[in-house]
């Protein structure tokens, strides 16, 4: 007989011997794991007869005693027997590996299996994503697993001083928030020394301050810094996706009144709001919003209590845009600062925090890879420069829309192409809006996008993507992760839609934290300008935030870098015209 013959003969006897008549009854031919089995078999097989035609050595196996599972020459996991592996040594025996149990959750069929029974206050875009805004958390906020659908407004929470004034998502998150908020406080110099500076004086003793921003960890150490210069503060959300529910733990369980919870449906928006304005006892004497929503609530429900408010200091485009208004039409009746168009703002909160965080907002989100991707970014102003310089340094393709000649040029001399939405909405792969506008991408110019087209909005509120229009009967909404849902025409066409059309950075993801150091120190410097201004310095008007407090924010942040800053000799700053000190550019001045 042929070596061959032999090592064919020994191969059958041994897997004869190895599944034997102990081995587990055969799988029905009906399923495919029957087909695998017998696949794995005929390819040990001819392993061994391989190996055999090489080496014809004897090869003896050793019975065992153990029932086993069926195995091959080499190693066998067979998930009939709980995950039991056979293996066969060095020296030819055959052994049974460990068992392994398989884990089952009891709630894991539940977790995915819920449907929210009880919509109750929740909006329509609240209900169509509850379960999976509830079971995920984005990356930037750590969030209980459990599918909890009892809204924070019908929960009675109390912190360990037993006060009940706040609504927030689950008071026992309070440690992983401490926890977030000392991280951010390192990388948040300038605020930090602030609040070293100004302790001892305390400059905002007896201001009563009412807030309405994104509750991070950032404003958590900006909200403790204010309350450490002698204000209180009353705090609500701007943007129902951006609060970090363990941040607002850890601010509810320090004492601070706050309500906000991620994914509040709009009819909670407004509650919390209200629950900070409409408190008996306390009357607000200073505004500090972002987006203008708290000034229109007070304006709307509460316009006595601006006899006592000193000043609103507001932060976003459109917050400005709304003051602006308000001050043409001769409605606002106290003095404004417009911290948005401040330059430690504009260029740095708005220019490069973007740059950074909307690559950040879109890989979380969506996965996707930047090269030789089309992209069109509408806007061309601080955040769409941003924007379009991160995507052109990642190898996209980029395009602007702008309305403003100016920018337009700047655009271009930055090497974009300038173009009408309508001309490139059925190629690109990604739609970014950082207008502040409304309805810049309305249903027209997404019946015309793509397969997969990626839709996202940088600018702070949900009007520049027409999201309403895609709530209708021939449209189906599947929800893909947090903030991701895909949006499926009947033809089977669907476009990304991410955070319902609401702030991706913030939204989906994480923003720098030294940048909003930057920001928050601005706002602090706002709120203690407005508040101890003498009487008559200020109007009932906007104003920007004066040169030398920008240059003094901008200084606090310098040592961060190790950065030495050149002094004027006297003959110098006399032949400038400028004080050594400051304040150094005009306020015409252009950075």
């Amino acid at each position: 007989m042929s070596v061959q013959a032999v090592a064919t003969k020994m191969a059958e006897v041994e897997l004869k011997d190895v599944a034997g008549k102990d081995s587990p009854p055969a799988i029905s031919p009906l399923t495919p794991k029957a087909e695998e089995k017998k696949t794995e078999i005929n390819s040990s097989s001819t392993s061994m007869a391989a190996a055999a035609a090489v080496d014809p050595s004897p090869v003896t196996v050793a019975p065992s005693p153990m029932k086993m599972p069926q195995a091959s020459a080499m190693k066998r996991t067979d998930p009939q027997q709980n995950g039991g592996e056979a293996f066969v040594n060095c020296d030819g025996t055959v052994a049974e590996g460990p068992r392994m149990k398989k884990i089952q959750f009891a709630d894991q069929k539940q977790e995915f299996n819920k449907r929210p029974t009880k919509i109750g206050r929740r909006s329509l875009s609240r209900s169509i994503s509850q379960s999976s805004t509830d079971s995920y958390s984005s990356a930037a906020s750590y969030t209980d697993s459990s599918d909890d659908e009892t809204s924070p407004r019908d929960k009675q929470q109390k912190n360990s001083k037993g006060s009940g004034d706040f609504c927030i998502k689950n008071i026992k998150q309070a440690d992983f928030g401490r926890r977030e908020i000392e991280i951010a406080e390192q990388e948040m110099p300038a605020l930090m020394a602030l609040r070293k500076r100004a302790q001892g004086e305390k400059p905002l003793a007896g201001a009563k301050i009412v807030g309405c921003t994104h509750i991070t960890a950032q404003t958590a150490v900006l909200m403790e810094t204010l309350s450490a210069l002698g204000a209180q503060c009353r705090w609500a959300a701007c943007n129902i996706y951006s609060t970090q529910n363990e941040v607002a733990a850890a601010l509810a369980e320090g004492g601070f009144s706050v309500f906000a919870w991620k994914g509040e449906s709009e009819d909670d928006f407004w509650w919390c709001i209200d629950r900070c304005v409409n408190v008996e006892g306390w009357q607000p004497n200073m505004i500090l919003d972002d987006g203008g929503d708290l000034t229109h609530w007070i304006y709307k429900k509460y316009p006595n209590m601006f006899k006592k408010i000193k000043g609103i200091v507001e932060e976003s485009v459109t917050g400005v845009h709304r003051l602006y208004q308000l001050s043409k039409a001769g409605k606002l009746c106290v003095p404004a600062m417009n911290v948005n168009d401040s330059v430690t703002k504009q260029k740095f909160d708005n220019l490069y925090c973007c740059r950074e965080s909307i690559l950040d907002g879109l890989k979380r989100t969506t996965d996707v890879m930047f090269g030789g991707k089309q992209v069109v970014v509408c806007g061309y102003g601080e955040v769409g420069k941003g924007c379009s310089a991160a995507l052109k340094a990642m190898g996209s393709i980029v395009y602007v829309t702008e309305i403003d000649p100016i920018c337009a040029l700047q655009a271009c001399m930055d090497g974009f192409r300038l173009v009408k939405l309508s001309e490139v909405i059925r190629q690109v792969d990604i739609v970014i809006t950082c207008t502040g506008n409304k309805n810049v991408v309305v249903r027209e110019y997404m019946d015309r996008m793509k397969n997969g087209c990626i839709v996202c909005n940088m600018g702070h509120s949900n009007t520049e993507i027409d999201v309403a229009s895609l709530r209708t009967p021939e449209l189906t909404w599947e929800r893909v992760r947090s903030q991701v849902d895909h949006v499926i025409w009947p033809d089977g066409k669907r476009i990304v839609l991410l955070a319902e059309g609401r702030l991706l950075n913030l939204s989906c993801s994480t923003v720098p934290t030294f940048v909003l150091s930057i920001t928050a120190t601005t706002q602090a410097l706002a709120l203690i300008e407005l508040y101890n201004a003498p009487e008559g310095r200020y109007k009932q008007d906007v104003y920007l935030l004066p040169k030398k407090m920008d240059e003094y924010v901008a200084s606090l942040h310098l040592p961060t870098f190790d950065a030495h800053l050149t002094e004027l000799s006297d003959e110098q700053a006399k032949y400038l015209g400028l004080n050594k000190n400051g304040p150094f550019k005009p306020n015409y001045y252009r950075y």
